[in-house]
């Protein structure tokens, strides 16, 4: 959009939908890893699938 000289307003409104979708997808992501991964570990006693899951969590939200 840049080399074509579109509008500055609309590179940041499609910047904005690209931020959005990634953050969604994410999402997604981390509440399936909750659902299935997160409770065989806890049911397993694996608690380091815990701290692995915190420290992705603060990578995430960075």
């Amino acid at each position: 959009m840049v080399e074509n000289d579109e509008d500055c307003a609309e590179v940041l409104v499609q910047l904005a939908a690209v931020r959005a979708a990634i953050e969604n997808t994410g999402k997604v992501i981390l509440q399936e890893h909750l659902q299935h991964c997160i409770v065989e570990a806890v049911e397993d006693g694996d608690e380091a699938a815990i701290l692995d899951l915190c420290e992705a969590i603060d990578k995430f939200m960075k």
